[in-house]
């Protein structure tokens, strides 16, 4: 209730003298018959003009925040840097006191811009097939027993609103590209338009009006899809705002209720199930019927999946003398006999092919460390080495890839090298898996442990037989018995004897 309504009240309804009023109240009994007579609700109160030490720095810090509209959300500067800036010119007031003030302007900004014209929107329509839209999130999941921090892709369908949520470690090309193929796969076909801001995967430069200078990666991309991108106006979120409203229901539809997940690739397993199953429980709401309905009437007018696009990126590396190539801050091994040469590296999401001469020579599952604290780690394929090791054997003793050999190998070795000429032969039965199956081999060298009998000559016997077929180490055979001798050949030496006798007597009769 005002205040004048309660001095109203008092006087006229419950009679209370003005003597009392002006008690309760502080104000003269003077003031309180003025109100009484001017039948007025509410007093108005002179504020009087006070100077802030604000004002000289006022124009400044609106050309800062008219600047700062400009640019996407994540590249302004929040109040408490302004703040900082200004102190740095002469400013000596409080951080209170600029919040206040960015907090008057940006209100007048959105009064305006709702008196002229610019705050209001007109609702959008789309023809199936005609486009998608496609945005970034970051989100948290706990993977393993770590709570890691992600990269979400969001990619949702104009017309029916069906949509995917895929998540990575890096917002990259390569996995932009990739988010592309599983949502495209997903949908069953590819839209004719796509939607996005002007994220830097995408454009170079963002030019005057809708002018861009578009990625080439990303270009390459949309011509193997056969779809025209489209940029929105930067800091203008609401022109892409089907994907803006995903972004904000994924929260409490997926991300709140996420379980723990053993690693990404069952993370994003679990988001592809549960955005079908939300197909199916959504309402439209423009069409009748839910978002999977309308995503099934939609389909006829997506143009079919051609083969997924190969967005890999491309980097050139040389080899170190040590045979590793070096990729955020971790290192890979390639075979000894690219050493010192310049190869391609091809970088996907998961996984890293090293080529060269338009030849796959190596592939190492790919390692992303999120903490730069931590130092990069260093990954061998032992069989890289092997060429080194037939010219410096004794390289095996100490060699940090050979610490990564199977059980069976590294037991043989530690038996093999107790003996003279054991690294050599320990060399010669690694060198086995170039020419024969990696299995057979490590087959042949737990049977010779298991034989106690581990020397490079039983190994290679053994391979031999698994190799040709022949039964090794199985049970004894049982042999029917139709094929046993009723009477067995005793070992008698006697009937030699004999002979020798014979030959002995002629010789003599000679």
């Amino acid at each position: 209730m005002g205040f004048l309504s309660v001095i109203r009240r008092w006087a006229l309804r419950d009679k209370i003298p003005i003597r009392e009023i002006s008690r309760r109240t502080g104000l003269s009994r003077n003031t309180i018959r003025k109100y009484l007579r001017a039948d007025i609700v509410e007093p108005n109160f002179r504020t009087p003009t006070r100077p802030s030490k604000l004002d000289p720095f006022a124009e400044k810090l609106s050309g800062w925040l008219q600047t700062e509209q400009r640019k996407s959300r994540k590249d302004r500067r929040t109040a408490k840097q302004m703040h900082a800036d200004l102190v740095q010119l002469g400013f000596d007031g409080s951080y209170e006191r600029v919040a206040a003030f960015v907090r008057a302007w940006k209100a007048d900004r959105q009064h305006a811009q709702q008196t002229t014209g610019r705050g209001t929107f007109v609702p959008l329509v789309f023809q199936p097939g005609e486009a998608f839209q496609f945005d970034w999130s970051e989100d948290w999941a706990i993977i393993g027993s770590e709570r890691v921090k992600l990269q979400v892709a969001h990619i949702k369908l104009s017309h029916s609103r069906a949509f995917l949520v895929r998540a990575y470690l890096l917002q990259t090309h390569e996995m932009l590209f990739d988010a592309h193929w599983h949502a495209f796969r997903v949908f069953d076909g590819i839209p004719g338009r796509g939607i996005y801001d002007n994220m830097k995967t995408a454009v170079d430069r963002v030019g005057r009006g809708k002018q861009r200078d578009v990625n080439a990666r990303f270009l390459a991309m949309t011509s193997h899809y056969v779809f025209e991108p489209e940029f929105c106006n930067p800091a203008a979120g609401w022109e892409k705002g089907q994907v803006e409203k995903n972004v904000r229901d994924a929260r409490h539809r997926l991300w709140q209720v996420a379980p723990v997940f053993p690693d990404l690739e069952a993370l994003n397993n679990w988001l592809e199930d549960r955005c079908t199953v939300l197909w199916a429980e959504t309402a439209h709401g423009s069409l009748p019927g839910s978002i999977a309905d309308a995503w099934e009437a939609e389909k006829p007018a997506l143009m079919p999946l051609p083969t997924a696009f190969d967005g890999f990126v491309e980097l050139s590396k040389r080899v170190s003398p040590t045979c590793l190539i070096t990729f955020d801050r971790n290192r890979y091994s390639v075979p000894a006999s690219f050493a010192n040469r310049r190869v391609s590296l091809h970088i996907y999401p998961e996984k890293l092919v090293v080529v060269t001469e338009g030849q796959v020579i190596c592939t190492h599952q790919r390692i992303i460390e999120r903490s730069h604290r931590l130092p990069g780690r260093v990954i061998y394929d032992w069989r890289h080495y092997l060429a080194v090791l037939q010219r410096k054997p004794g390289a095996l003793r100490n060699g940090a890839p050979f610490m990564e050999m199977p059980d069976p190998f590294r037991q043989l070795q530690d038996q093999l090298l107790r003996k003279p000429g054991g690294d050599r032969e320990m060399v010669d039965i690694l060198s086995l898996v170039l020419h024969h199956d990696e299995q057979a081999v490590l087959c042949a060298v737990e049977m010779a442990l298991e034989a106690g009998v581990p020397t490079k000559t039983h190994v290679l016997n053994l391979l031999h037989r698994l190799i040709d077929g022949k039964l090794v180490g199985g049970p004894p055979l049982d042999t029917p018995q139709a094929l046993a001798l009723h009477r067995e050949p005793k070992a008698n030496v006697e009937r030699y004897d004999g002979l020798r006798a014979q030959i002995a007597g002629g010789r003599h009769a000679s």
